[in-house]
């Protein structure tokens, strides 16, 4: 009787499906999985930052005298007629 050589144990790997839909979710899988040594990915600088808030504010700016534009003047009092009563019930609120 001989004796059987003894190597090292190593651990078996599944094998792969021949469907391509399990290769395709497998291989999606194995893409996406994060591993400790994948790069972070970078903060917004502050330089973007600040120049994204100039583009919002300056939209703001465009979008106020364009909806002035467009609007009529009657729904333009409707409007302020409708701020001016929530800030009296506010007074009225605050006074009591």
């Amino acid at each position: 009787m001989k004796a059987k050589k003894v190597g090292p144990v190593r651990a078996r790997k599944k094998p792969r499906s021949t469907d391509p839909n399990q290769l395709m979710h497998l291989l999606g899988e194995q893409s996406t999985v994060m591993r400790e040594e994948s790069i972070p990915l970078p903060s917004v600088s502050l330089e973007i930052s600040k120049y994204m808030a100039a583009l919002g504010s300056k939209g703001g700016k465009i979008g106020g005298k364009k909806r002035l534009e467009t609007l009529t003047q009657e729904r333009r009092s409707q409007i302020a007629f409708k701020a001016a009563e929530t800030r009296w019930k506010k007074a009225r609120k605050s006074s009591s």
